[in-house]
């Protein structure tokens, strides 16, 4: 059997073109480099930056726990933020004992007419199997969201809802996080005061 008659459209064409260079584009978390921040992120522009931290958690953990926390908040001129979160395990002492929580997802204003009001959605995914989409309210520093709907795989963690407050106060990124499983009803999960290092 030919080649033309596998494939009647011939090869395709990028099976013989050269290699592609380096993701030309660059996002931030600094609005003093990178690209110009875009208009309708004015109302979020509080959040963005590099934050380092710690907090404690607890549900659905049968006891609580201290953890430190780094997260990224970016943009790349267009009209949503980058999210990302990579929490570890601290000890009594302070020390790191092992990883915890990785997360990342996108923020954006939605738009009415072209422009922005305060009100916002995001996408938020997680490794253990969870995805959730918030809806939301932005107002100076303060960041309210709830979910609008949570989906889970087969082995994921069973999360039906979740809540989540950011606030900047005093310079620090502070926010509490409450989820719900199964029928458990929203219950304090994660909280944390983070300090700006970056942007």
């Amino acid at each position: 059997m030919s080649t033309e008659q596998e494939n009647p459209l011939g090869p395709p064409p990028w099976l013989n073109a050269p290699p592609v260079a380096r993701y030309p584009y660059e996002d931030t978390h600094d609005l003093r480099s990178g690209p110009d921040l875009n208009p309708a992120l004015l109302g979020l522009l509080p959040f963005i930056g590099l934050w380092r931290g710690r907090g404690q958690g607890g549900y659905p953990q049968e006891n609580d726990y201290n953890f430190a926390q780094e997260v990224r908040i970016s943009h790349d001129g267009r009209a949503f933020l980058r999210y990302e979160s990579r929490a570890w395990l601290l000890d009594d002492e302070s020390e790191p004992i092992g990883p915890s929580l990785t997360e990342s997802g996108f923020w954006r204003p939605v738009l009415i007419d072209g422009r922005p009001g305060d009100e916002m959605e995001a996408t938020m995914i997680r490794p253990d199997g969870v995805a959730e989409l918030y809806m939301g309210k932005a107002a100076t520093t303060r960041l309210e969201m709830g979910t609008d709907a949570v989906a889970y795989t087969p082995s994921g963690l069973h999360v039906t809802g979740g809540h989540r407050l950011f606030g900047v106060v005093e310079g620090a990124l502070l926010y509490a996080h409450e989820i719900s499983i199964d029928n458990s009803g929203l219950q304090p999960h994660m909280s944390a005061r983070l300090l700006r290092i970056g942007g």
